[in-house]
């Protein structure tokens, strides 16, 4: 299938010959299109073509924005009750997973930094001016870099302490704090570790199409400078789509189990808004992943693919921080300042 579109996109360029001209010496302000790179061995599956609208990397910056907004607020409702919880005696068990909820919060807001990285816009205007010796190769390390965070390591941590929240919250017992960071490391060391293989030395990248190892592909930001335009390589795909389908499997068990023992209505659609959340984000995720080969990131169509993507799995993080941070907390710490509340009615109905 990759062939016949190889060979129709060939086919298309032949024809239209006359858009593979060097530009006119003054060029009008509207002309966007470039002349492929042929200098190079290694080429994607298809040819270089029109670079897209910066309108993706906005409506990214927008919600990496508002997604920031949220980690922050969580992370002070989490350090605040610490800080409570030091006073009031009602807190101290609820509180005994703080550390956890604050490493959900953390690494919620590593994964939306580490998705500025694979903005072009965001590059050229703030990391470059600072870097301005950066080759072609040196960008796509930053890509390679992106890719392993966010599919190998950001992504599964998340998941995985996500999945020990749920699992914890029908336990009598709150486990050991350092028990979730194993559990985490455990889970997450391979996947990866199988990301690091296959973007930095995939054995068969030789041989091998470009979209099946490749992280980035050189073609033009919306400046028209030369630039390396951040990619998901086939090989990770798999790799996360694999750990994607076991964690499904585990979390829907939870969150099953969870809803065997739970009675409150409240707290049950909860569950049902997280599992949703969590199913959906990933599914769309694979589902975009797959797709996302069949274009060049210059395309507009790859824009719309990976923003969708991107959404989704913002969306997910959001609901789980709301979920499992803020609504547990504001909760306890209500109950917490009606139990207060009693002891001082009591004292003053018997005075």
């Amino acid at each position: 299938m990759r062939k016949l579109l190889s060979h129709h996109h060939h086919n298309v360029l032949s024809s239209s010959s006359s858009f593979l001209l060097p530009p006119s010496p003054s060029p009008s302000p509207s002309q966007f299109l470039i002349v492929p790179d042929y200098t190079t061995h290694e080429i994607f599956f298809f040819s270089s073509i029109p670079i897209a609208k910066s309108g993706f990397d906005l409506a990214t910056l927008a919600t990496i924005a508002a997604l920031l907004l949220l980690s922050l607020i969580s992370f002070s409702v989490v350090i605040y009750t610490r800080v409570r919880s030091r006073r009031l005696r009602h807190l101290e068990n609820f509180n005994s997973l703080w550390t956890v909820r604050l490493l959900l919060v953390t690494i919620t807001s590593i994964w939306a930094v580490n998705e500025i990285l694979r903005l072009p816009l965001v590059r050229r205007k703030y990391l470059y001016p600072f870097l301005p010796t950066l080759n072609l190769q040196q960008q796509s390390n930053i890509c390679k870099i992106h890719v392993v965070l966010s599919l190998g390591f950001l992504e599964p941590s998340f998941l995985v302490t996500l999945l020990f929240l749920v699992n914890v919250s029908i336990k009598k017992s709150n486990p050991s704090r350092m028990w979730a960071l194993v559990s985490l490391l455990a889970v997450c060391a391979p996947v990866t570790l199988l990301q690091l293989f296959f973007v930095y030395s995939s054995p068969l990248e030789g041989r091998l199409p470009r979209f099946m190892h490749g992280s980035s592909v050189a073609g033009s930001d919306y400046f028209g400078d030369r630039t390396a335009l951040c990619t998901y390589p086939f090989f990770s795909s798999v790799v996360f789509g694999g750990f994607a389908a076991a964690y499904a499997v585990a979390f829907l068990c939870s969150c099953w189990r969870v809803m065997a023992l739970v009675i409150n209505k409240g707290i049950r659609n909860r569950i049902y808004l997280l599992a949703a959340a969590v199913m959906v984000a990933l599914s769309v995720q694979i589902a975009c992943l797959s797709l996302s080969w069949l274009w060049l990131p210059e395309e507009a169509a790859y824009g719309y693919v990976v923003l969708a993507m991107f959404l989704f799995v913002a969306g997910s993080m959001a609901v789980g921080e709301v979920i499992l941070v803020i609504k547990p907390i504001a909760e306890a710490l209500s109950a917490a300042a009606e139990l207060q509340r009693r002891p001082a009615e009591e004292r003053t109905t018997s005075l």
